[in-house]
């Protein structure tokens, strides 16, 4: 497959630029984002409490889920990769820079993630650990009175990952109390569009819905096509049934067009084993071009 090249990064660059989307990718250019940013991001709620198994309390479940599971990048913030690196060396990383807590309700003040570290800082830990560390991540939040500071930190970024040929993946969020509804399909379109502009390699973004309240291929083939270039990851969101699950992700690649998933919940939920068996599931649709009653088999 030719992969587009974007054209800031430097010719020296090109070549590990190019290994790190096929690798990450396995050369179909679609990729299978595995979140685990969630420790911030929703504090623990997402990992402890009814039908959460409790080994999943512990950050190391996910490193040892990435560890053996099928998966593109494994997205987690630099302190965990540094703390978890050493013994789980063989997962493809991918360091999210910026992440905030959910304890300020979005409608009383306007939302502000400012990045942890640098890619500069990202750079030199892969050099000095030897990490297999495949790109960078930012979540940024439109519609606030911190949008201009964010949309200018992203871009700055996204360059600098380039420049160092890393991909970047960009959460772009439309939030806070302008925002009456975060699956509004033209809204999300916006979005994709903006992840385009400021020249991100994939854009995770929310799940589309109808009136109905249902994800709506049509309206994610909107926001697909507003991202041009930029791949779009849709949000795995909370754990449902897996056949529901993988279901509606092969809608979203062949119906609605997205180039893959971010997926944290509905992995990381479940028992090692399950949870290994979802992993490769997902894979196998978004990467290795599977159908959903062949995904279903490796579930068993």
């Amino acid at each position: 497959m030719k992969f587009n090249i974007p054209a800031d990064v430097p010719a020296n660059k090109v070549s590990i630029y190019k290994k790190n989307l096929k690798e990450a990718t396995n050369g179909k250019n679609r990729l299978m984002l595995f979140a685990g940013d969630q420790k911030v991001e929703h504090l623990n709620n997402d990992f402890y409490g009814k039908d959460i198994p409790l080994e999943d309390n512990s950050p190391e479940h996910m490193f040892q889920i990435a560890s053996q599971a099928k998966i593109g990048v494994f997205a987690t913030q630099f302190g965990l990769i540094s703390r978890y690196g050493r013994d789980y060396n063989n997962i493809p990383y991918l360091v999210k820079l910026n992440s905030k807590t959910n304890l300020v309700p979005y409608d009383e003040i306007d939302p502000y993630s400012k990045a942890w570290l640098s890619v500069g800082d990202v750079v030199k830990f892969a050099k000095e650990s030897g990490l297999d560390i495949k790109g960078v991540g930012y979540t940024l939040y439109l519609g606030g009175a911190y949008e201009h500071e964010m949309l200018t930190q992203a871009a700055s970024i996204v360059h600098e990952a380039h420049k160092n040929g890393l991909l970047c993946v960009l959460w772009i969020y439309p939030k806070g109390r302008f925002v009456k509804d975060e699956h509004d399909g033209h809204l999300i379109a916006g979005a994709a569009g903006v992840g385009a502009a400021l020249g991100a390699d994939f854009v995770k973004l929310k799940v589309p819905f109808n009136k109905k309240g249902k994800f709506s291929s049509k309206l994610l083939r909107e926001a697909t096509m507003a991202a041009g270039r930029t791949g779009v990851l849709c949000e795995g969101g909370a754990k449902i049934d897996e056949k529901e699950f993988l279901e509606e992700l092969y809608e979203q690649i062949h119906k609605g067009g997205s180039r893959g998933n971010g997926t944290g919940r509905n992995i990381h939920q479940r028992p090692l084993k399950e949870a290994i068996k979802m992993a490769n599931a997902i894979y196998a649709i978004t990467a290795e071009d599977a159908t959903v009653k062949e995904a279903l088999k490796l579930l068993a």
